[in-house]
């Protein structure tokens, strides 16, 4: 920003803002307001108002409520914002005031002046005045919310699905290379009886699809539009077709189905909508890492932990010990879990403190459900390319471990039964002897009988394996 200043007015009085600023008086006194944490909005929730302010400002053209020339100036400049040109001219901190009216006046005193630009006037002089014209017809008690749905719901469809889907068909093709590998099961961290590698694979990449259809369960909320509610919800100083014009307008610009909100006195003074959809991002998050922790384990050694699967290289995992490689990528998706948890704590508590007519966390529910959103976009395609595709099977590792596990045994429980089961599995711990070798020194089945009933491979079927198969 310059060094030199111009003067701009408010309701309060006068306010030196810098001479290059598009911003005015009312956004320069919350940089003064709000030292909190040096966090501003990103190109997500930015972009967002001017879209907001855009489809505004069309929806008032064509109810003659701006004159055209003056709303063809407000439009470009929104362009301008929702294309990320003017990012720097949205400074105000995260932490304002509750209902966001720093970062709503903001976006429409940096409209205001560039609009003031094109429009042949010079900077500060209000030829199109920030409240008169870019914000007619609105409040920030509309605006904001209807920003954080904009926002939350194009970050949701346009960065998170991608990344999600990218995951889902990595793990989908490991499922496919991975279904001729046996390997040892575990329930308890404890051996249990054998399933296919694939298999486990086709797990994860099952919980990735179920994430897929927890957004496409959110959509819906995110979708409803509190723009039109004005101050408390009743629309005072707004054309009664200005909100689902409005909607129709975000809808065209973003290419999803926004529409007007069912009510809204609920838009505006209650965020349910937010808190359920962040849970969904709770919800996947904890499914990451629910993938990423068994992957680190079933690739832990490489010769003293389980070592069933080859993890990819990516970088030297120690400064002291020399060749160690350690599961970086999916250390970071463990990582990323946890601060999505903690910003669901921050979303249900600020969801929940709606009072009256209006909630006041609006900024920090945008901002936390951004950030998660974000996070878990980022976290999820890393994963995917750098992680999850180059992990190999060590198929021989795993056809042995298979051979020495006690639970074999459970596939003679309809043989022999139970008891002498649990004898065969007992002797054979105690003597470090294979299951089968017990199971033929004690007489229970004959080779054939053994071979036929303790197939690794068909263990991982559901059936009952018989000696007369």
């Amino acid at each position: 920003m310059s060094e030199e200043f111009r003067t701009e007015k408010d309701s309060l009085g006068e306010m030196q803002v810098p001479a290059d600023a598009y911003w005015g008086a009312q956004t320069q006194r919350a940089i003064q307001n709000f030292p909190i944490s040096g966090i501003t909005f990103g190109r997500r929730f930015v972009r967002a108002l001017g879209i907001v302010k855009k489809a505004a400002a069309q929806a008032n053209k064509d109810l003659g409520m701006i004159p055209n020339d003056k709303a063809d100036a407000i439009i470009e400049a929104a362009d301008e914002v929702i294309v990320g040109d003017l990012d720097d001219q949205f400074p105000v901190d995260v932490f304002q005031t509750g209902s966001g009216t720093s970062s709503n006046m903001n976006a429409n005193e940096v409209i205001s002046n560039r609009a003031t630009e094109i429009y042949g006037g010079e900077i500060g002089t209000r030829e199109i005045h920030p409240n008169d014209h870019v914000n007619f017809g609105q409040s920030s008690n509309d605006v904001i919310p209807t920003a954080m749905h904009v926002a939350a719901y194009e970050a949701v469809e346009k960065d998170l699905r991608p990344a999600l889907e990218q995951l889902r068909d990595a793990l989908a093709a490991k499922e496919d290379e991975f279904d001729d590998v046996v390997k040892t099961g575990r329930t308890h961290l404890q051996d249990a009886t054998p399933v296919r590698l694939g298999q486990e694979f086709g797990g994860y990449r099952t919980q990735v699809e179920k994430g897929l259809d927890r957004l496409d369960d959110i959509g819906p909320h995110l979708a409803e539009l509190a723009l039109g509610g004005t101050a408390v919800g009743t629309g005072l100083n707004t054309h009664p077709e200005f909100p689902p014009k409005a909607a129709e307008y975000i809808a065209e610009e973003t290419g999803l189905a926004f529409r007007e909100a069912d009510n809204h006195f609920e838009a505006q003074a209650a965020h349910d909508a937010m808190g359920e959809a962040h849970g969904a991002l709770r919800t996947i998050a904890g499914s990451t890492n629910k993938i990423a922790n068994d992957l680190r384990l079933l690739a832990s050694g490489p010769r003293n932990g389980l070592g069933e699967i080859d993890q990819p290289e990516n970088q030297p995992g120690s400064s002291i010990m020399p060749g160690k490689v350690n599961p970086v990528v999916a250390e970071a998706v463990n990582q990323v879990h946890k601060q999505v948890v903690g910003n669901d704590a921050a979303v249900a508590a600020g969801a929940a403190e709606g009072q009256l007519d209006l909630n006041l966390y609006k900024p920090v529910l945008a901002y936390n459900f951004l950030q998660s959103t974000e996070l878990l976009a980022n976290s999820a395609a890393v994963f995917a390319e750098r992680f999850v595709a180059k992990l190999e099977a060590d198929r021989e590792h795993c056809a042995e471990q298979v051979e020495q596990s006690m639970a074999l045994a459970t596939a003679l429980n309809p043989q022999i039964g139970y008891d002498k089961a649990s004898e065969v599995a007992k002797t054979a711990l105690k003597e470090g002897k294979t299951v089968r070798q017990i199971t033929l020194e004690k007489g229970y089945l004959t080779e054939a009988e053994v071979d036929e009933v303790l197939d690794p491979r068909k263990m991982t079927e559901r059936g009952i394996l018989s000696k007369d198969d």
